[in-house]
């Protein structure tokens, strides 16, 4: 670690992996809703909606401390300097925190919008809108008085601003509810696969020099191809959710093909950098880091491009809509896309930060390959349960609560491999807690 602001980063990350840890935990409880019936007493106190309130929430909450604590992280290094200042990126995380866990308990009370993934009400709207322009205050004036920019610094500016604005989108009310959900999809959509996946390349391009020393351009060069895709695939592509809200129906070739394209130059930056460490044969310090980063761009290909691209096409869309198969690509998206992209980061900067040149990698394995492993198959077990829903319900014409009858023993399997990731989730927040230096270095 060169930067002593840089300390700021890891309780970012410790934060946001407990935040990761009870985002699991709730996710098993809505997916036993599915299997087992529970009593209408608990349900009357903590129903369905609210669970999956808090799940989501908590996921986006989670994955923005720690994009906020990689930036933080990434910048000085990328600009030469320390953060313009440490005491407002120390305010903006207790008021994103203290945000979270208001709008979380008042969720249980009832105190919600109720729109998907964006049910905090309007007035803690306003305090993450303070949060967010803190952030872009503080990273923004150490960038503009650094004076030393590069394609990393400006595509993850580029991408944080994006982020910022477009969350302005969802704060007013439209009483026209088709109106509204466009307006839902400009910040939903546009967020994961536009502004969001700019923020991925350019940690990611970051991560890939540090951990091989490939050459800046050769990771550069796809930076700018992200950012293309972006202006014509990230904004297109939301064209694929439009299919139910009346828009023209040329929408849903533009949105179901170009949609697909977004996490390609990931994948392509991820291929060139292994290319050049094969011939150059570069030795990697830290490998499980290495690891991470090639789960991380493979993942997100399938999830968000393969699975996307399957589940979004007009044709299909039509019966699987809102069903399981949407869950489905929705994890295994967001899993390989951004999770992994976070704990990529966690564990290239924790060590850093703790003076631990090479750290004992066993555990990081286990919880690695079990948290993968998991969430694959809860992908496929996901996406089963919703080609039977979509059957009975929108082939058979039968009702819903059918259709949930049929799907029960899918999702008591996705259950019990969410129990494994669990477990993955809990070795993994464990070791990057607790990283000790590799045996050798100790002798």
């Amino acid at each position: 670690m060169e930067y002593r602001s840089q300390k700021i980063a890891y309780w970012y990350f410790a934060i946001a992996l407990s935040l990761f840890t009870l985002q699991v935990i709730v996710g098993l409880w809505l997916a036993f809703n599915y299997f087992f019936t529970v009593p209408q007493s608990i349900v009357d106190k903590f129903p369905f909606a609210t669970a999956r309130a808090i799940h989501t929430n908590l996921l986006v909450l989670w994955m923005l401390l720690g994009f906020m604590g990689g930036t933080y992280y990434i910048v000085p290094e990328e600009t030469g300097r320390e953060i313009f200042s440490p005491r407002l990126a120390w305010f903006q995380l207790v008021a994103l925190v203290v945000t979270g866990v208001v709008a979380l308990v008042g969720f249980v009370f009832g105190w919600t919008q109720g729109r998907p993934l964006l049910e905090i009400p309007r007035p803690l709207d306003f305090v993450v809108v303070v949060g967010a322009l803190i952030f872009l205050f503080n990273v923004g004036i150490t960038m503009f008085k650094a004076k030393r920019w590069t394609a990393i610094q400006g595509t993850l500016l580029g991408g944080l601003l994006f982020l910022a604005l477009l969350y302005l989108f969802g704060i007013p009310f439209y009483e026209n509810e088709v109106i509204d959900w466009y307006y839902w999809w400009w910040v939903i959509h546009l967020w994961v696969e536009g502004a969001w996946e700019l923020v991925t390349a350019a940690i990611f391009a970051f991560i890939l020099i540090k951990i091989t020393g490939v050459d800046r351009q050769v990771v550069e060069k796809w930076l700018y191809v992200e950012i293309g895709l972006f202006l014509f695939t990230g904004i297109a592509g939301t064209g694929h959710h439009y299919y139910w809200i009346g828009a023209p129906r040329y929408w849903l070739w533009v949105g179901g093909i170009f949609s697909a394209l977004e996490p390609l130059p990931i994948l392509l930056m991820l291929i060139d950098t292994m290319n050049h460490v094969k011939h150059r044969q570069i030795k990697i310090i830290n490998p499980l880091t290495w690891t991470y980063a090639i789960g991380c761009a493979v993942l997100h290909m399938i999830g968000a491009g393969v699975w996307g691209f399957m589940h979004t096409l007009p044709q299909i869309n039509y019966y699987t809509h809102g069903s399981q198969v949407t869950v489905s690509h929705g994890h295994l998206a967001f899993f390989g896309a951004y999770a992994l992209l976070n704990l990529t980061v966690f564990y290239f900067a924790i060590p850093r930060i703790k003076g631990i040149e090479q750290y004992d990698a066993r555990r990081g394995k286990v919880g690695f390959w079990t948290m993968v492993t998991a969430m694959t198959l809860m992908g496929l077990s996901f996406g089963i349960a919703g080609v039977v829903q979509a059957y009975v319900e929108r082939v058979l014409g039968m009702g819903y609560m059918a259709a949930q009858s049929y799907m029960r023993l899918w999702m008591a399997v996705t259950f019990t491999l969410g129990l494994c990731f669990f477990v993955g989730v809990l070795i993994t927040v464990t070791d990057l807690l607790t990283l000790r230096p590799a045996r050798k270095v100790i002798d």
